[in-house]
């Protein structure tokens, strides 16, 4: 007998509201000058300032990517069946990571249109929001703990994260520290998911979606920095750091699907 499992639209709807609230408050935000003064935050990433609204339209508008991405996560997260056998018992977990991963859009395109500090300082933080979550699952996996564990963690990362923020000198090959934060926490996630799928456990994730999401992600890291430098022009509307946008919307799935191959070989 088949068993018939109706779809929630909970999930979307939220992160729809996530959407629709944060990107209209950033339209908000642009147009009456919330965000500050132009103080070229961002404009190390090649495209030129134009004198429009929207200071860097590539580098702004590509950010609908993760938008797109969160969307799809929330969309699946409304058939818990097919959120594999371990998310689903974390209540809301999904619907949360895909709500984040929209938040990632507008965060990141307040910098980009503006090139203010505030700007600035919310993509960094969007960016601690999606590093700490990831680190924070795969421990809470590890160590065979609950939500509870997990939203505790979550929050002591990100306040890690804003603590390394406050140095403002330079860091090599990364830039600044904040996004040394960010990729010390991707690391730890890489290596505890590594370390989850290697030992005995009654449950097992697809690699196949884990190393599609890490090679995506280190991709986007070599364009990141490649064309800070190299392969950059200033007045294209191809933008190099726009592809590092859709590309870390991309990992940003990938990883979600990584997440809900995880399934017990015992249950039929």
């Amino acid at each position: 007998m088949v068993r018939l499992v109706s779809r929630s639209f909970r999930p979307l709807a939220y992160a729809a509201a996530t959407a629709v609230v944060s990107t209209g408050l950033l339209v908000l935000a642009v147009r009456h000058g919330w965000l500050g003064d132009d103080v070229g935050r961002g404009a190390n990433f090649c495209e030129a300032a134009r004198d429009g609204l929207v200071k860097q339209p590539a580098n702004s508008f590509s950010n609908l990517g993760f938008v797109v991405a969160g969307l799809l996560v929330a969309w699946r997260a409304g058939r818990p069946d097919r959120l594999g056998d371990v998310l689903p018992r974390h209540a809301g977990l999904a619907t949360a990571y895909g709500c984040v991963v929209v938040l990632l859009g507008p965060a990141s395109a307040a910098m980009h249109a503006t090139q203010s500090d505030l700007g600035g300082d919310l993509d960094m933080v969007s960016m601690y929001l999606v590093a700490s979550f990831a680190a924070a699952y795969a421990l809470m996996r590890r160590v065979g703990q609950g939500r509870l564990f997990f939203w505790q963690l979550f929050s002591l990362f990100v306040a890690a994260c804003e603590l390394v923020g406050l140095y403002d000198g330079a860091v090599p090959v990364v830039t600044y520290s904040g996004n040394l934060a960010f990729a010390a926490l991707l690391l730890t996630a890489v290596v505890v998911e590594a370390q989850l799928w290697r030992r005995p456990r009654p449950t097992r994730t697809d690699l196949r979606w884990g190393a599609a999401a890490l090679g995506t992600i280190l991709v986007a890291f070599a364009v990141w920095s490649l064309t800070k430098s190299r392969w950059c022009d200033p007045h294209s509307l191809v933008q190099g750091h726009a592809a590092w946008h859709l590309l870390d919307a991309v990992s940003a799935y990938l990883l979600f699907r990584f997440w809900i191959s995880e399934r017990d070989p015992a249950r039929p």
